[in-house]
């Protein structure tokens, strides 16, 4: 295994421990990358789904609001399937670091790819988008929770100021590229997206001193002969890969149904391929492995409540666009700034909560019970909205605007309760020889509930609004009570977890 130069090259200088609103200083820096990166993300995401079913004469590719929503969460499935071969090349390969570095690198070529006005280069984008998350997501959480000792007070209150980073992109992020998109043209939008991945990029170079995790290697480095037969495998299959899809597709076996299905099950498969490697790892200690079980528990409530909370970017996107006001106190703005309600509330609450946890210290709720709580208010965010679209003759009506934001309000705090709780969870409980790895697990439950909407949405449009949103929104409140249920065996099994 490679080591740097310096022994002391991998620590942040001892000042930056509370240099930053009782923080370390490099929380700062990752915080400031992930601004940018939702910015850019999520911006494009909130126009995504429209981009896909506008007419052609639009600009846009035409499909019908089902198919578009599809498309749109299959995109996300891709995205966050990556993030597995993201967690291992960081561990194995690149390093925390570099593995954001390239990622970011990725993210912005694709944005940019994005900008030119062909449906080829829309794909192509996506595919650079794809990849270059893959590698930035799972290990910037990763190195946020390299700041903190397992046992600090302040780790959750710290995850809780980086989500509302996070969020601030979201909110910021939909405003910019929806204007652009649905005033000068979808590609301006995608533009803007470009923009904010660069500034990221520049602010993260800048900030890398005070970084923890920054080796110029891999904590888990494969030997020098291992990684050149490693990299020479990735390149093939990759070319494999590509020239395999490309002609699938030219004969016709290869159609965009078929791979939403193919994305679909690769979600289903991954998450279980990995969660038994990991108990079967000689490198996993027993103890190590008590804690995974737990964590399957916390696994499967993410994916419920990602499952509601990605169709604020497809089917709640659909039907802002088409039943609800876009006016308030007289103010005409674009239907995809209904996106950015959502980040909004979630950057509000952020501090909120971090400044309850910080005060509460151990006496704050078990982490399983924050988790249910967020599943539980992700469904009633659904339940919501089975009333303004009740009682209906036709499709034709209009909703009040504050229909839609107060379903994103219960979106939003349950969003800052379980992803803060869920990505400082995973941090802890996650084996120390798949560190950046099992960051990527909680990625991947991301993609098989992006997988499992890519499914579901086919049938919006199809069933009535009230029984879609009520359907989906009672699945997830029961889903929440049974983790709450569980909440003295999550205790007892998820130490040092608190």
């Amino acid at each position: 295994m490679d080591e740097p130069a310096d022994p002391e090259a991998d620590r942040p200088p001892p000042r930056d421990d509370h240099a930053f609103l009782g923080h370390p200083r490099g929380l700062a820096t990752l915080s400031g990358l992930e601004v940018w990166e939702r910015f850019s993300f999520l911006g494009m995401q909130a126009i995504l789904v429209l981009y896909f079913a506008d007419t052609v004469a639009n600009g846009g590719l035409g499909m019908d609001p089902g198919t578009a929503a599809s498309v749109s969460a299959a995109y996300g499935t891709m995205v966050y399937l990556v993030s597995v071969a993201g967690g291992w090349l960081a561990d194995r390969i690149l390093g925390s670091y570099r593995a954001v570095l390239w990622g970011g690198i990725l993210i912005a070529c694709g944005h940019y790819a994005m900008a030119v006005p062909t449906a080829t280069m829309t794909w192509v984008g996506l595919g650079l988008i794809s990849a270059g998350t893959g590698l930035l997501k799972p290990n910037v959480a990763t190195m946020v929770g390299k700041l903190y000792r397992t046992d600090d007070d302040r780790r959750d209150a710290g995850f809780a100021l980086y989500y509302m980073a996070i969020n601030i992109g979201a909110f910021a992020g939909p405003l910019v590229t929806g204007w652009l998109g649905e005033h000068q043209g979808w590609h301006w939008g995608f533009s803007a997206a470009a923009v904010g991945m660069t500034a990221g990029l520049i602010q993260y170079v800048l900030g890398r001193r005070h970084l923890a995790g920054r080796k110029h290697s891999a904590e888990y480095a494969l030997a020098p002969d291992a990684m050149r037969r490693a990299v020479w495998r990735i390149v093939a299959g990759l070319l494999a890969f590509a020239a395999l899809a490309t002609l699938s597709a030219l004969v016709g076996w290869l159609t965009m149904g078929r791979f939403v299905d193919l994305l679909t099950l690769v979600s289903v498969i991954a998450p279980i391929a990995y969660f038994v490697v990991m108990f079967r790892s000689p490198r996993v200690t027993r103890e190590e492995r008590g804690r995974l079980r737990p964590y399957v528990v916390l696994f499967l409530a993410s994916v419920v409540f990602n499952f509601i909370l990605f169709q604020a970017y497809s089917t709640m996107m659909l039907l802002a666009s088409t039943n609800a006001e876009s006016t308030i106190l007289g103010f005409d703005f674009p239907s995809s700034w209904y996106a950015s309600a959502l980040g909004a509330f979630e950057v509000a609450l952020a501090p909120v909560v971090a400044a309850l946890w910080s005060r509460m210290g151990h006496r704050q709720p078990h982490a399983s019970n924050k988790i249910a709580i967020g599943v539980i208010l992700g469904g009633l965010s659904f339940l919501l909205m089975v009333i303004p679209t009740s009682g209906h003759s036709g499709d034709a009506y209009r909703m009040a605007a504050w229909w839609i934001v107060g379903s994103y309000l219960l979106l939003g705090l349950g969003d800052v309760l379980l992803e803060t709780s869920g990505m400082s969870a995973t941090s802890k409980l996650a084996p120390r020889a798949f560190g950046s790895q099992t960051m990527a697990l909680w990625f991947l439950s991301l993609a098989l509930a992006n997988g499992i909407q890519a499914q579901v949405v086919k049938v919006y449009g199809q069933v009535s609004n009230p029984l879609y949103f009520g359907l989906n929104g009672a699945v997830a409140v029961a889903a929440g009570v049974v983790v709450m249920a569980m909440a003295p065996w999550l205790r007892r099994t998820m130490h040092p977890v608190h």
